[in-house]
């Protein structure tokens, strides 16, 4: 009785190893594995994919942010002195009319030394001023015999084109200004148009 027990258990045990990679339970087990490794190592993938778009994206915004920041900062150092720059060029329009009135006053007919000396004294100051302006950018107009530009000029006359072309500034009734190339006042101008005859 031992002995056929033995040899069936052992038989049964041959059997079983011989059919066991067949057996339904086992099989599905590896290939549904190896899927579902597949499918995970796919999602990984578009993660990183999703993961390194969007810190691309935000590398170039940073450096958008960062560029916008860095552009206001310069402009607020060149263009933080426009408001006084603006008041500060109607002193130099008082002064510059009041050279001019001690220019003619002080002409050769009128040998007044104190006169003189005054208008001296106001043209210095107005070169002086005119120094101080370019050195911080600030540079007036001079836009006679140039194009009429709607930036930069404001029309308030229209003179005859008598030797100039039409269209072009003949006269400045008040000198324009510009800090750093913008434009802070407009220069009023008068533009060279035909004579309607």
């Amino acid at each position: 009785e031992s002995p056929c027990v033995f040899s069936t258990a052992a038989q049964q045990r041959s059997t079983g190893d011989e059919c066991g990679p067949e057996d339904p339970r086992e099989e599905p087990k590896h290939p549904l594995s190896d899927c579902a490794l597949e499918h995970k190592a796919i999602k990984l993938e578009e993660q990183v994919r999703d993961l390194t778009e969007r810190y691309r994206k935000a590398l170039a915004d940073s450096e958008n942010v960062r560029r916008r920041t860095q552009k206001f900062v310069e402009d607020a150092k060149l263009f933080g002195i426009q408001s006084f720059c603006r008041d500060l060029v109607e002193v130099a329009d008082i002064l510059e009319k009041t050279a001019e009135s001690a220019a003619e006053e002080a002409e050769p007919c009128n040998p007044n030394p104190t006169l003189k000396k005054i208008y001296e004294g106001l043209s210095l100051i107005e070169a002086k001023l005119q120094s101080v302006f370019a050195k911080h950018g600030l540079q007036k107009m001079n836009p006679v015999g140039g194009k009429y530009d709607p930036y930069d000029h404001e029309i308030v006359c229209h003179v005859p084109a008598e030797g100039m072309q039409p269209g072009t500034i003949a006269l400045v009734t008040q000198d324009g200004y510009k800090l750093h190339g913008r434009t802070i006042r407009h220069a009023l101008v008068g533009v060279a148009v035909e004579s309607q005859e």
